[in-house]
């Protein structure tokens, strides 16, 4: 994996999300993450790096479990004709269901958006 490709993807959750001082970003200890560049992008935007130990599988437990969802629930045995076919039907997944539709079990069975809008009550009582 290229430095060049999580910068960018850095780049566009800061534009599009907007976070606020002090996020804390978790990564494995790629060096793209690692490199000065993407830890300089991290301080610039006031996020605080945390890095998974070294040789711990489970510290990107979260992530994994993504994208098992994203295999299972979505993509599958897909054969996709483009990169950019590809790249269209993962940000449909993410933006249109598994962010907006699909209700998670550890948000009490809500969407992430509407845990997010505050709708976070947890379970029994919505």
């Amino acid at each position: 994996m290229k430095k060049a490709l999580v910068i960018r993807a850095l780049m566009m959750a800061v534009n599009l999300r907007k976070p606020v001082p002090g996020l804390v970003h978790h990564s494995d200890r790629g060096s793209q993450y690692a490199s000065h560049e993407y830890q300089g992008l991290l301080k610039q935007h006031c996020m605080i790096p945390s890095m998974s130990r070294k040789g711990n599988c489970w510290d990107n437990a979260p992530v994994e479990r993504f994208f098992s969802s994203l295999k299972r629930e979505w993509t599958g045995d897909r054969l996709y004709r483009t990169r950019q076919e590809a790249i269209a039907d993962v940000r449909e997944y993410v933006a249109v269901y598994y962010n907006s539709q699909r209700l998670h079990s550890t948000l009490g069975y809500k969407t992430p958006m509407n845990y997010e809008k505050g709708l976070n009550k947890v379970s029994g009582n919505s």
